[in-house]
This record gives structure tokens, sequence and C-alpha cells, in this order.
């Protein structure tokens, strides 16, 4: 029996923003989104990509991570793989899952990330704020950074500097894994 923890990315977006008193528009304006959509996210009509996720994130003065983390009060020392906290991303074709009880508290944050064929982290290439350490762990990924296009497989890995503009995007037609390390930040 599964007892893994699948969160409704929109009940913690819904959290954070009432959590600092925050309307629905002020979150839209500062993303650059409607205030339709961030309605729809929260009571789970819409599927943001990873990208924007990360931008709703980084509106609300918080990380990706912090959403796995929103109820969580304490966190066990060992994540098992059918206890791990998981977010899906129906436009990403993603699913993202926690791979450490210490998130932001650790200064690392392990992200196992799923891409279904033709799954992708976001349209365009995008940049984060901090430094991130990749490796596919399985299948092939189609990588893109800043200009340039590589295909990794299985084994191989990248470090990516904050601010560089990257993209991940499944061309395969199986699942494929890459482990995402980052390094918190404050946004």
């Amino acid at each position: 029996m599964s007892k893994t923890k699948t969160r409704h990315v929109g009940e913690a977006i819904r959290k954070f923003r009432e959590n600092i008193n925050m309307s629905v528009r002020t979150l839209a304006s500062k993303c650059g989104f409607s205030p339709s959509f961030i309605s729809q996210v929260e009571n789970g009509q819409s599927s943001p990509s990873i990208a924007s996720l990360e931008r709703i994130a980084s509106a609300l003065g918080v990380t990706l991570v912090q959403f796995f983390q929103s109820t969580e009060a304490e966190s066990p020392a060992i994540i098992k793989a059918t206890q791990r906290n998981t977010l899906s991303s129906g436009w990403s074709r993603a699913k993202l899952e926690l791979l450490s009880p210490g998130g932001e508290r650790s200064g690392l944050n392990p992200v196992l990330v799923t891409l279904a064929p033709d799954g992708a982290s976001s349209k365009t290439p995008v940049s984060h704020p901090s430094q991130q350490f990749a490796m596919v762990f399985d299948g092939a990924i189609m990588l893109t950074l800043e200009n340039t296009s590589e295909l990794l497989e299985r084994g191989d890995a990248v470090t990516i500097p904050p601010a560089t503009r990257h993209r991940w995007r499944n061309e395969s037609s199986r699942p494929a894994q890459i482990l995402i390390v980052f390094t918190s930040v404050t946004l």
C-alpha cells in the first residue's frame, strides 16, 4: 500500500497567499498571470507548468520546495520511496518528488522529476536564482541551455549556474527521470 502524499499545488498556493494577506489579483499581477488563471490553479481547475509554478512561488516569496512542505510540521529523517511528497503538473506532464526531509533548512533541495513523453519544464528556456545540479536518472532528456541543446541520457549530469536560461524536454516515447539538486535561495 502506497503512502505517497500527493499534494494539490493550488492548496499550497492559496495557503501561502492567505498567510501573507495577498489577494488573488495582487499575486496575479506580481507573477504576470491573470487573476482567473491563479483562481483556476488554486481550485485545481488548471495545471501550471513547472516554470509557472516557480514564478508563482517567487511572487509569494517562497520556493517551489516550500509548496511540498506547506503543511508538514516535522519530516522524518528517512524518505521511503512510497512516502515521498509529490506535486504534479499537467501542463508540463511532470511529477515532482521531494527527496529530502530538510527542504529549505538543509541548503540543498533534491527533487526527482519524471517527465512523460512530450513533457517539458516550460515553453521556452527560463532562468532560476539558484545553482542546480542535475543527472538523468532514467531515459533521455533534451536540455536547452541558453541557445544550444544537448541530449542527455541516463547517467549524464550537468551543473547549471544561477540565472542560466534552461529548459528540460522529454522528446522520447517513454517517461524520463531527472534528479535535480538546487541550492536554497531567498527570493
